[in-house]
Order: C-alpha cells, then structure tokens, then sequence
C-alpha cells in the first residue's frame, strides 16, 4: 500500500525546501510533493507539528561483525540507527578480521539483505589487515562494492604507503578516511594530557598526536591532488589546520562527534570509563573551536562514531577498559540541544550536515527530498523531549555518558525505502 505523510514541515537542506507539504510514497520513491495529497486508499501517517527530513546518515559506525558480535550486530545496530532517525550507516571495517578482502564485503551487505532495517555500507580497509604494511586491493574491494577506505583505530604512519593510497582512491573516486593519530605520541594514554590527566593520575593524549598526523596527511594531499577525509576532529589547531588546507583549495572534507562538541575532558573526573574514547575528550577551548567549525564549514558532516562494548568490558578500572561509546540513538538530540538550541547552528544547517553533506562525500544520490527519489525519511518532533534510559537502547550495547539525560529532538518514524523501519512507542 502507499504510504501518504501528511501536513509535515518538510526541511531539505539540497534543495532548501522548508514548508508544510503532503508526500506521496509508492514503490519505495517519492511520487509526489505537494500542498495536499488525497489519502484515499493509502496507509497516512500524520506529521503536523514534526519535521520531516532526509534519513540521517553515518558515516563512522561500528557494526563489530565479523568477529565480535557479542558488543553488536549488522542487526542490532540497524535497529539503533532507525530508532536515531538513520536510514544509511557506513560499517567501518576494523572487524575481526578486518574488511580486507571482497568477500568480506560481500557479507556485510548479504547480512544487511538478510536483517537489517536500513541501509549499511561497507567501508574497506586501507592496508591489509589494519597493520599498516601494505596496501589492501583497493581496485577489487570497490568493485565489491565498498564505499571508502580507512584503518580507523589506526593511523596509516607509513607516509609511502598513505600516499599510494591516496594516489589510489583518486582513481577510484572513493574517500580515504583517516584516522589521524600518531601512536608514538599517545603511549598508553586514556584521556587528553592536560590539568586533569595530571590531577587525576592517568596517562595523557596529547593533542599533538592528532595534529601531527593531520599535518602529515595534509601534505600529502597536496603532493597527490587527492581527497581525504579526516575522521572525528577534536583539538582546535587540528580544525585550524584543515580550515587552512581549505582555504588553500586542497580537496579535504572532516568529520566531528556528538561527545566532542558535548563533553570535556572534566567529565573523566567521574571515572566513569562511558567517557574514555578515541580521541579522548579535549578541553573547552576545543569544545568552542569544533563548533565554529561546523559554524563555518570547516567540519562537514556530523558522524557518531558509535562503538559499542558489553557492560563487562567497561565496568572496569578507567586503564583497562576499551575506548568507545554508542551514539546512534542520542545523535540528533545532542545536536539540537548542542548546537541548534545554543545558537551554533540552524536547524537546517545541521541536518545538511546530517543528510546531504554525507551524501556528498559518498558521492550517492541520498540524503534528499524529491520526486523520484528514494523514500529515506526520517520524522521527529524538535519541541518533544525524551530521557535517555539504559533499557531503551536497540543497540546491543549501552555504553553512552548520556544515561539520564534529558534530550530534545524525538524521532517518531523512520522510514527506509518506503517502509516504516522505526515507530516510537506512544
């Protein structure tokens, strides 16, 4: 049956379309966009007083599978990203075993045909095995069908074989996603060196290690005339340093977390270890400087990084526990309180960096509102507030400093082709 939306606020940040409109599905696309549409004979959702948008998409999420499904799966992940409004998440591949190899890729996307709600993606290493070695099959990994390249969790330290790499994806016309974090810098880091590194006894990260490796890759974008993306930005020289290679017409694009424009790096005076991630969280300073580079366009897309980790490995002393949090189904609630309500960002400037920005950067014809389109929507009410509680989560996983937090933004429906994937419960 089709599906008719009635009387939503439409918002498309393509086209800037932001009017109160009917729309027609049939067939998973969008057959018509108008003022009113007859809803005879058709299933309506009624959207007055939501917004309806492009489905959110990820580009930096963890799936787990291959290898550790205990923390996630394709599935359950799925499900988190339709209930945060996501209709295209992109899988890194730091699985175990890594996404090296096409028949890995193929079973990302026969397990995502076989249960998945929305669309996932498979991004691909860039050297074999994550080791840093030698280059992955970049030319058979694309035809498989992968959407990017990136060792993230890893630098690509070796500056031969990162610009090999870059050199390749010019020819695939594919983004390489770096991860930049010179490891010689960080140890045995847990958090951002800094005051409360020192006051609290644990070991820093400087924020050096971040913009080093930023630098490096810089310059060889500029040796290469390739296209890079650079992976969760955390430090203000490390935003300062791409808004210069902007400005200098290198082809550059970045992404920045929920947590980093959120949290400080006060925040670990808790040892709650659901605030250790990678990069850790920095100071105010940098807090501010990631703001205004989303402000600015400096920082293109807002990703989530979700990593999920079972309950057991992180209630742990702070040292041991792994790097990581979820962040799928509190994304858009932290960007509407972080960012829209604080005056950083307009709504319609952050869900372009939610949808159309993404979009681009994959280079897929998504993340849009128009005829003919394919039906990714996603309806919330930016008014609604909603508590973030430990048993809601769909993720397998509930590892979020975000637990008792009162939230704006809720997403009602999410729809992936056509099909309602996601309803909040009345």
């Amino acid at each position: 049956m089709a599906l008719l939306i009635q009387g939503g606020r439409v918002m498309d940040p393509a086209s800037g379309r932001n009017e109160i409109l009917d729309i027609l599905i049939e067939g998973g696309r969008i057959r018509e966009i108008a003022r009113h549409v007859p809803g005879r004979s058709r299933k309506i959702i009624n959207a007055s007083g939501k917004v309806v948008s492009p489905g959110f998409i990820d580009l930096h999420t963890h799936l787990r599978q291959p290898g550790r499904e205990d923390e996630e799966t394709i599935e359950t992940g799925s499900r988190a990203a339709a209930r945060g409004g996501f209709t295209t998440i992109c899988a890194m591949p730091n699985t175990e075993p890594p996404i090296d190899d096409p028949s890995l890729v193929e079973f990302v996307y026969d397990e995502a045909r076989r249960c998945a709600l929305v669309q996932v993606l498979p991004i691909a290493t860039i050297s074999r095995g994550r080791r840093g070695e030698d280059l992955s099959p970049m030319g058979r990994l694309r035809r498989a069908g992968a959407v990017g390249f990136s060792d993230d969790g890893d630098w690509v330290s070796n500056s031969g074989l990162m610009r090999s790499a870059l050199e390749y994806v010019k020819m695939l016309s594919l983004p390489l996603i770096s991860h930049c974090e010179d490891k010689t810098l960080t140890q045995e880091g847990v958090m951002n060196e800094g005051y409360y590194s020192t006051t609290l006894g644990l070991r820093g990260i400087p924020k050096e290690a971040e913009e080093v490796a930023i630098f490096r890759d810089l310059v060889l974008l500029g040796m290469t005339g390739s296209w890079l993306h650079v992976a969760h930005l955390s430090t203000s020289r490390g935003v300062e340093l791409v808004r210069e290679a902007k400005k200098e017409g290198l082809k550059v694009t970045s992404e920045v977390t929920p947590h980093h424009f959120t949290l400080t790096h006060k925040e670990v005076r808790s040892f709650n270890t659901n605030t250790k991630m990678r990069p850790p969280l920095r100071e105010e300073e940098d807090v501010a400087a990631v703001g205004q580079g989303l402000k600015d366009g400096t920082i293109d897309i807002i990703a989530t990084d979700h990593a999920p980790h079972t309950v057991e490995e992180k209630e742990v002393d702070y040292i041991s526990a792994p790097f990581g949090i979820i962040g799928l189904e509190t994304a858009l609630g932290l960007v509407i309180k972080e960012l829209v309500e604080k005056g950083t960002l307009s709504l319609m400037e952050a869900l372009a960096k939610l949808t159309v920005n993404p979009a681009r950067i994959l280079g897929m014809s998504i993340g849009r509102i128009e005829e003919g389109a394919r039906a990714d929507l996603t309806i919330f009410d930016p008014e609604k507030t909603w508590k973030v509680e430990e048993e809601e989560f769909l993720s397998k996983s509930t590892n979020s400093p975000f637990i008792g937090w009162e939230l704006p933004g809720k997403v009602e429906w999410t729809i992936t082709g056509g099909k309602v994937v996601y309803q909040s419960r009345k």
